[in-house]
């Protein structure tokens, strides 16, 4: 392998990367932990794949093929290592149709196609981007496939045939109340019954029987009945495994095919990359925190799922995605590698060889009955009371509407035609008023300023008498290009009539103008999150020019733009005397804006104290804001600044225990629940620490950033891998060392005593940070190498920061 030598500093050992990345051998036999969840996980998969595949109308041995192969296939390959992937109760309406319109082997070479589509998807690295996607649309489309197969089902259910749409089944319901077969009827209602009494049994025993997997009991226990009782109704009838039917060339119109194919992408990559999240947070959650699980690769993910879809459809097998009802079950039941996913593959293809016999008894209406209680409970009330929350309730209505009553694609779209209409609303609820004040004409802005609210601005203007005094207050944190145009102009020419204009924020503050005396444009008047607090020269005056700070779309709240109004400097004062003022405005505008906000909270934790959940140990860089980037509050974050973010190992700091006495603080007395170490991009200590020599004098600093050496002899050594930024290699020297310091932070983090016992008790975890401040993107360290994973910092988009931080 070729060594990559970074560009040479002086003074600096040289850094090589090593021939292999470090790690001790790798386990030979699964751990206990997943021998035992992957029996629990096949317990709950054989039913349900049978039940899948049944509701869709596919050969019964497909259902078997595909949870076979998401077991072995896509958690092999897979960037979720406790995720279990099979075929999915949110693909039976799109096969079926599938089924319907092309037949099974046309339907498999659609998966196939839809498997290639995610590798291309992955290759590409937009896993993320489905992330994006409204949670109300998701949970909508979820619902709306739920109610289908519920409808469907509830057929079989009753002894009778489903129809080909949700309409005729609802219209067929009556008929089929009134021709019920009673045989078919006491299956399902005993599997009914078992599939929701189970969970719920009390007492020492419940607790015992509880282990056995409700759904495997239900169709156990339905199997028992008809076979007791002699109850004449339809099993399974798995044909033998020579007749089973693999894919042939897709049959069909090819815009109708490529529709397919977009279908099965879409909806499989969707929820698999929502599942694998949600699993992250389960384990998470887990009492030993997930210590030695990484989090998923996303779109490593994808591919696995991509792969996994293309060797189903070539083995005559469903469609493959990440199911969360398996997941929840192996995250649960223990598993602590892939090992857990895969072993489950193989009891179906176990099973499927060597327990056909026993699969043959199993009633059909036993399979419809469970289904049919898993569609129902896709309709999530939780879902419901969350988007209600948000106010999107009705983004997730049009969904499930949508998806019932025309198809899933189009309820979809329809979905996101409604969650723009709705965004675009919320955008455009500006309120402009006009009142006369004390001879003065005073035009309230309440809300975004954006293109659609540019005619009401308008007219409103125009109502102005010329020659009048105004004052324009504006309450909002946006405002789009249209409307400062709208708003320039018309100050411009309402001065040249001799009137004067005023802009003030909502508390009667004073925002600066333009240097040419117009309206505040991007630059100096209200940009995103922005409200400057400045003062304006009386108008026809000379303005005062910006700040020399300022930059478009300002996203701080109360980020001062422009000079301050401060008064004349006398002899006796210097430059750092308007510093001062402006640090009393600041203080100021604290006590007038903010504090009445948090002043209830701040109450509180006076009387309660401090409880933080976490240690976060940072530069003392000013760029880093670190309630910013981590969208904490008051009591969130017990913080350690210092010069590079250093943990001196212990007894080294030379009578400055400072860093250590609050480690020792913030585990043993404030008892937190992680600690962050969090470097930065354009690190000074960094670049220092790469520039210092022998010869150095033994300044403050010098002596500091000795602590800094065992970072800058792990960049040299080749017995550590290089460390990566979200699967790059850094941009330069600095940058690696800001990388790798942080990593070997944590390694003397581990050295201390009181730590160490909380980690090997599982009650603390340690979490690695790095911020690049000139892209305000925050990466995370997926591992660290006393825990034998790469050390790979992965960037966190803004919508999870908080969820993968926690």
């Amino acid at each position: 392998m070729t060594l990559c030598t970074p560009a040479r500093t002086p003074n600096r050992p040289r850094v090589q990367r090593p021939h292999s990345p470090p790690g001790g051998a790798r386990r030979l036999l699964p751990a206990g932990a997943d021998v035992s969840a992957s029996i629990a996980v096949f317990l709950i998969a054989l039913p349900l794949s049978l039940g899948i595949a049944l509701a869709t109308g596919a050969p019964l041995q497909a259902g078997l093929v595909a949870a076979a192969v998401g077991g072995l296939v896509a958690g092999r390959l897979g960037g979720s290592p406790l995720q279990v992937s099979g075929p999915a109760a949110g693909l039976t309406v799109v096969t079926a149709e599938l089924i319907q319109r092309y037949g099974w082997r046309t339907t498999c070479a659609i998966t196939v196609l839809a498997g290639l589509s995610q590798l291309a998807l992955a290759s590409l690295r937009v896993a993320r981007s489905a992330l994006a996607v409204s949670p109300a649309i998701v949970h909508g489309m979820v619902a709306g496939i739920g109610v289908t197969i519920a409808m469907a089902q509830l057929h079989i259910v009753l002894g009778g045939t489903p129809q080909s749409s949700v309409v005729a089944n609802a219209l067929g319901l009556p008929a089929q109340l009134a021709d019920v077969r009673p045989s078919a009827l006491a299956i399902s209602g005993l599997t009914i019954a078992v599939l929701l009494g189970w969970p719920r049994l009390p007492g020492r025993a419940g607790r015992l029987a509880r282990k056995a997997p409700a759904a495997l009991v239900a169709v156990g226990g339905a199997t028992v009945l008809a076979a007791t009782a002699g109850l004449t109704v339809p099993r399974v009838d798995l044909p033998s495994w020579s007749s089973h039917a693999l894919p042939g060339l897709p049959d069909g119109p090819v815009l109708s095919i490529a529709a397919g194919v977009l279908t099965i992408t879409l909806v499989t990559s969707v929820q698999s990359l929502l599942s694998a999240v949600a699993v992250d947070k389960l384990v998470a959650a887990r009492p030993d925190r997930g210590r030695g699980i990484p989090r998923s690769r996303l779109d490593r993910e994808l591919a696995g799922q991509g792969a996994a879809n293309m060797v189903s459809g070539a083995l005559g097998g469903l469609p493959v995605a990440g199911v969360a009802v398996r997941s929840v079950a192996n995250v649960s039941a223990g598993a602590v590698s892939r090992a857990s996913t895969m072993l489950h593959g193989l009891w179906i293809v176990l099973a499927s060889l060597f327990l056909v016999p026993a699969i043959d008894l199993i009633p059909l209406a036993a399979l419809a009955a469970l289904v049919m209680i898993v569609g129902i409970q896709m309709v999530s009330i939780t879902h419901i009371r969350t988007v209600t929350r948000h106010r999107e309730v009705v983004v997730y209505a049009a969904t499930l509407t949508g998806v019932v009553l025309i198809g899933l694609l189009e309820g979809v779209a329809l979905g996101i035609a409604v969650a723009v209409a709705v965004a675009m609303q919320r955008l455009a609820r500006t309120r402009i008023t006009r009142e006369e004040r004390d001879g003065r004409q005073l035009l309230r802005v309440r809300g975004q300023l954006t293109f659609l609210a540019v005619p009401r601005l308008s007219r409103a203007l125009h109502q102005i008498p010329a020659g009048a005094e105004v004052t324009v207050e504006l309450d909002g944190s946006f405002m789009d290009h249209a409307a400062y145009e709208t708003l320039n102009d018309w100050t411009a020419a309402h001065r040249a009539h001799g009137g004067a204009v005023e802009l003030t924020g909502p508390t009667g503050s004073r925002i600066a103008d333009s240097p040419d005396g117009h309206a505040p444009g991007p630059a100096s008047g209200p940009g995103p999150g922005s409200e400057p607090d400045t003062g304006a020269a009386p108008a026809g005056g000379t303005q005062p020019s910006p700040h020399p700070c300022c930059r478009p779309w300002t996203p701080w709240h109360n980020h001062q733009c422009a000079v301050l109004p401060a008064p004349p400097l006398t002899p006796a004062q210097d430059p750092p005397a308007r510093t001062g003022h402006q640090l009393a405005h600041g203080i100021g505008k604290f006590q007038r804006n903010t504090a009445p906000l948090v002043r209830d909270e701040l109450a509180r934790l006076a009387r309660e104290g401090q409880t933080p959940s976490q240690l976060f140990l940072t530069c003392s860089d000013s760029r880093l804001v670190t309630s910013m980037i981590t969208s904490s509050g008051p009591g969130d974050l017990f913080t350690v600044r210092n010069v590079g973010n250093l943990v001196p190992l212990p007894g080294e700091e030379s009578g400055d225990d400072s860093v250590a006495a609050a480690i020792e603080y913030a585990v043993d007395v404030l008892r937190v629940q992680s600690i962050t170490v969090c470097g930065h991009s354009g690190c000074g200590a960094m670049q220092a620490l790469l520039g210092s020599g022998p010869d150095e004098p033994a300044t403050p600093l010098h002596r500091w950033l000795r602590h800094g050496r065992p970072s800058l002899e792990r960049m040299a050594s080749r017995r550590h891998a290089w460390t990566r930024i979200s699967g790059r290699l850094p941009a330069d020297a600095v940058e690696q060392l800001c990388l790798t310091n942080v990593v070997q932070q944590l390694e003397h983090l581990r050295a201390y005593d009181s730590v160490a016992r909380r980690l090997a008790d599982g009650s603390l975890t340690l979490h690695g940070m790095y911020f690049h401040v000139g892209e305000a993107q925050a990466y995370l360290l997926s591992g660290d190498e006393v825990r034998g994973y790469d050390d790979v910092f992965d960037s966190v988009p803004p919508a999870t920061l908080a969820a993968k931080a926690s």
